[in-house]
C-alpha cells in the first residue's frame, strides 16, 4: 500500500518538475532586465507561482510521504526538513530555508512593481529546486525497486 502511494507521489513529483523546468527555460532565454514586456512578466509569473507550488509540494507533500514510509516520526515541518537533510537530498539546510521564505514573499505580493525585485532570485532557487527534486526523485526511484 505505503509503495504505491510512493510511486504515485513520484509521478506526481515528475509532473511538477516538467512544469518549473518549463517555465525555467522560458525565463533563463528571456533573462533578467529592469522592464519586462508583459508577455515576458507573464513567464515570470507563471515561474514564481510554478516554483512556490513546488517547494511547498516537495516539502509538505513529498518529503512527508518519504517519512511516512520509512516509518519516521511524523513531526513539524523542522523535522520533515531535517530528515530529508539526512537522507542527502540536499546539502544545506539555511539554503533550502531561504528557498522556502522565497515561497512566502511571492505568495504575499500582491503589488506587481515588487514581484519584479524576486526574479532574478526565484529563477536562481528554481535551479536549486530542480536539483532536489531530481535527488529526490532518485531516492524514490531506489526505494521503489
Amino acid at each position: 500500500m505505503m509503495k504505491e502511494k510512493l510511486a504515485q507521489d513520484l509521478q506526481l513529483l515528475e509532473k511538477q518538475m516538467r512544469w518549473l523546468e518549463l517555465s525555467y527555460q522560458q525565463c533563463s532565454s528571456i533573462g533578467i532586465k529592469k522592464q519586462y514586456s508583459i508577455e515576458e512578466f507573464g513567464y515570470y509569473e507563471t515561474l514564481c507561482s510554478r516554483y512556490s507550488r513546488g517547494i511547498d509540494f516537495l516539502i509538505r507533500k513529498i518529503f512527508r510521504t518519504l517519512d511516512e514510509y520509512e516509518f519516521e516520526n511524523q513531526g513539524t515541518l523542522i523535522d520533515v526538513v531535517n530528515n530529508a537533510h539526512k537522507r542527502n537530498l540536499f546539502q544545506d539546510i539555511d539554503q533550502l530555508r531561504l528557498m522556502k521564505d522565497m515561497r512566502n514573499t511571492i505568495v504575499h505580493e500582491y503589488i506587481e512593481d515588487h514581484l519584479v525585485d524576486v526574479f532574478e532570485a526565484v529563477l536562481e532557487y528554481s535551479g536549486s529546486l530542480m536539483g532536489i527534486m531530481k535527488n529526490t526523485k532518485k531516492y524514490m526511484a531506489k526505494l521503489i525497486g
